[in-house]
């Protein structure tokens, strides 16, 4: 997420009580999460194994609970419970804001859309030119549509991340990161009745042009689908996947978080995609490997019957 405008990293430590070490006079232009941190951007870290990834990433201001070596005109805010902090600054520059109309009075839809009845659209949403939002649509506040998009009955765009700060020390173990993030939704892509495409925890879910949607799909936060892609029903893609052009997902696929299928990759059927594939081959099977490997495993295991009598001599 951007800031409006730069902020003063010595407004943001007093924001949040935190001991400012490091750049006194930086100026923040966002806050992200570690997968998407650009230079200006804070970000938070409360577990020793990150500490190195987050001070050493592009990130310029860390919320952290320990002090550490920075390099030169970064700067550390030092407080006892980063996620808390973090969390405070997200609800500071994004807090939940109700609409109670159908349509809130700050989106915006171009020439030529329409927006069937019983759908919902938040507020500052974009719609561009000629598309389609069909009955029972939830399109949630600040996600962006390009022109000639089509989305059927009863799909929800941009809820809420799953993303959860997990500790056993205390009486929640699960505390929700509040998502600030969009979905943005390109050019001519459709997307099928009942999917779910959730909003980025603190940057971009994104449908890129061209790319087609059957029923029932649902994509995790801060994932970035490329151009011309097909995904077919019952498909599942976790959170900070990326898939690139061309790529083709058929029935009930499934994908882990954080990683790469290449462009043009197929995936046949239930396959389950535990790490990231190179571009155009076509996989299947769980965990997902290249298809006619997997087919001869099968036959192979279909003759352990016949071997095994041969080798015990019946």
């Amino acid at each position: 997420m951007q800031f409006p405008s730069p902020v003063s990293v010595q407004w943001i430590a007093s924001f949040i009580n935190a001991e400012l070490i490091g750049n006194v006079t930086g100026l923040a232009t966002g806050i992200n999460e570690i997968h998407n941190v650009e230079f200006g951007d804070l970000v938070f870290v409360d577990h020793p194994k990150y500490y190195d990834k987050c001070i050493n990433s592009a990130a310029s201001f860390i919320i952290i609970n320990k002090t550490a070596s920075i390099p030169d005109g970064k700067a550390l805010l030092l407080v006892d419970d980063p996620f808390e902090a973090y969390s405070k600054i997200v609800q500071h520059y994004a807090p939940f804001i109700p609409s109670l109309k159908a349509i809130s009075e700050s989106a915006v839809i171009g020439e030529g859309s329409v927006v069937m009845p019983n759908s919902f659209v938040g507020n500052n949403v974009q719609i561009g030119k000629n598309c389609i939002i069909h009955p029972n649509v939830s399109i949630y506040d600040g996600c962006i549509l390009g022109d000639n998009v089509e989305i059927h009955s009863g799909t929800v765009i941009g809820s809420d991340a799953f993303y959860f700060n997990t500790k056993k020390n205390r009486e929640l173990w699960y505390k929700k990161m509040s998502s600030c993030g969009i979905v943005l939704i390109e050019d001519n892509v459709e997307i099928g009745a009942n999917c779910t495409i959730d909003r980025g925890v603190s940057s971009v879910t994104k449908i890129g042009n061209g790319t087609k949607f059957d029923n029932l799909i649902h994509v995790g936060h801060d994932t970035v689908i490329g151009k011309n892609c097909l995904i077919a029903a019952q498909v599942v893609i976790a959170g900070c996947v990326i898939i690139k052009d061309g790529v083709t997902l058929w029935g009930q696929v499934v994908v882990n978080k954080t990683l790469t299928i290449g462009e043009n990759a197929v995936c046949l059927g239930t396959t389950g995609v535990t790490a990231s594939l190179e571009s155009n081959k076509t996989y299947w099977g769980m965990p997902a490997q290249e298809a006619g490997l997997a087919r001869r495993e099968l036959v192979w295991i279909k003759r352990i019957p016949q071997l095994w009598e041969k080798v015990m001599g019946k």
